[in-house]
């Protein structure tokens, strides 16, 4: 069966003009349907999507460039071609500046018509595509698959917010395996650049020759195996983003190159002589302190400064235990559908476990974790026998942390994130000797909402004696 070549839609009030129209481009492989006025026309278009209208101006009900304004104000990117018999440049002009897409007159010659419906479908299309295709990368990279309920995450999300549209430099600082590229890849999304290329660059996987090559490009005969002229990654970004992952450990000479960039926005490819000018925007991410590096030489401090515009700091996952039953959740579902698995969860006492571990591997070791649990697994409920052995390990030393859930290994995940939330704010009043208000400062929180969070779970407040000196 020959492929559709798009559905149209023919809302004219002369019977003849419709049975003419729907055949010629039945034949030509278009889906044709009819209306003989504007109420069933706008009826129709209410239904169903179609990639194109023909629409007669003059209407029995109503005149057709009024439908015309009507349907371009709910469908904004629809082509619409106005038909008439009246070819008058006065009307002409009128539905154009209403938004029709172009217009023709009755009788019409068949191959222009075919032509220009030809065109404008394919452009409706290849726009629908390109949409589709945006909705698919905001899904794929937005704020939902960077999972967190923590105070630290949403203050991620709102600064992400607030960058996302600029186009500042941003600087993703966080231990390995805290997700510092999905968050470039949610600012990427998030966009006026998100249907241009995120390019991704591992800078310590490359050695100096090699990644200046790669950031710039070379001209044929600008190195020994250099025969042929190559864009480099800064030229295959222009428009987009370009992501350095580990910036921490470029050279000293590549930064001096780096720095002119993000400066000049132009730069020069190896061994040429022409200036190349870009439009990039840099993202940068590092797991080391680069003001320490700084203060080494072993990091240019003007690139440093360049770089550290806006700061989007990834807690790791110890501090933010509380996101850990989200995180579990998500990756299950990912690796479950993957696998074509049935749906999984963990234990209650596996995810005590979860919760007792310090994760030096963060979201990363957490999702091969998950991951794991699934492949091993043939029951819905995953005990802490599937866990990885050093989770097993810590584990085993870690029972006494959980007295009121230890007997309980049906607790409900309320009563486990609550057992959690009780433990981790008791041993903070614990380092700040009772001290409400410097907790408060730790976790980053209101006082007010330490103090509700206190009485809710019934947390024994205990302030360290001073001594009277008697």
């Amino acid at each position: 069966m020959a492929e559709v070549k798009g559905s149209l839609l023919v809302i004219d009030d002369e019977p003849e003009i419709r049975e003419s129209l729907e055949t010629l481009l039945s034949m030509e492989g278009y889906a044709v349907e009819t209306a003989a006025d504007a109420r069933s026309g706008a009826e129709r278009i209410e239904r169903k999507t179609y990639d194109l209208v023909l629409l007669d101006v003059m209407l029995p009900d109503r005149s057709g460039l009024d439908l015309l304004e009507e349907i371009r104000s709910a469908h904004p990117s629809l082509p619409i071609v106005m038909i008439t018999a009246y070819g008058s440049v006065e009307t002409a002009v009128q539905a154009m500046r209403r938004g029709a897409s172009n217009y023709i007159t009755k009788p019409w010659d068949n191959e222009r018509l075919l032509a220009e419906i030809g065109t404008l479908v394919s452009q409706q299309r290849l726009t629908e595509e390109n949409l589709a295709l945006k909705r698919t990368l905001k899904q794929r990279y937005s704020f939902s698959q960077i999972i967190g309920k923590s105070e630290a995450m949403q203050k991620v999300y709102d600064l992400v917010t607030q960058v996302a549209p600029t186009r500042a430099t941003v600087l993703i600082q966080g231990e390995s395996g805290t997700g510092k590229e999905l968050v470039a890849k949610a600012i990427h999304a998030n966009s006026p650049r998100a249907d241009r290329l995120f390019v991704p660059v591992n800078t310590g996987s490359l050695p100096v020759d090699l990644l200046e090559s790669t950031l710039f490009g070379h001209v044929r005969g600008a190195f020994t195996s250099a025969v042929a002229s190559k864009k480099g990654l800064f030229e295959v970004a222009d428009h987009g983003t370009l992501f350095f992952d580990e910036i921490g450990t470029v050279g000293l000479e590549t930064q001096t190159k780096l720095l002119r960039v993000l400066q000049e926005r132009e730069f020069l490819a190896l061994g040429s002589t022409e200036t190349v000018k870009v439009d990039v925007r840099v993202l940068a991410a590092t797991n080391v302190d680069l003001e320490r590096l700084v203060q080494e030489g072993k990091f240019r401090d003007d690139l440093f400064y360049r770089l550290n515009v806006i700061v989007v700091h990834l807690p790791p996952l110890r501090e933010r235990k509380e996101d850990i039953p989200l995180l579990c959740e998500h990756f299950f579902r990912k690796y479950c559908e993957e696998n074509q698995r049935p749906a999984r969860r963990f234990s209650g006492a596996a995810l005590r476990v979860m919760l007792d571990y310090d994760w030096p591997g963060n979201v990363r070791e957490l999702e091969n974790a998950v991951e794991r649990a699934v492949i091993l697994s043939s029951d819905s409920e995953v005990g802490p026998e599937l866990l990885p052995e050093q989770l097993r390990r810590n584990g085993k030393k870690g029972w006494g942390l959980w007295p009121s859930l230890g007997e309980q290994p049906q607790a409900s995940l309320f009563e486990i994130l609550e057992e959690c939330e009780r433990r981790i704010i008791s041993e903070m009043l614990g380092r700040t000797h009772g001290n409400q208000t410097e907790a408060a400062e730790r976790f980053q929180i209101p006082l007010s909402t330490l103090n509700q969070k206190i009485k809710r779970l019934n947390i024994e407040v205990k302030k360290k004696r001073e001594g009277n000196g008697g």
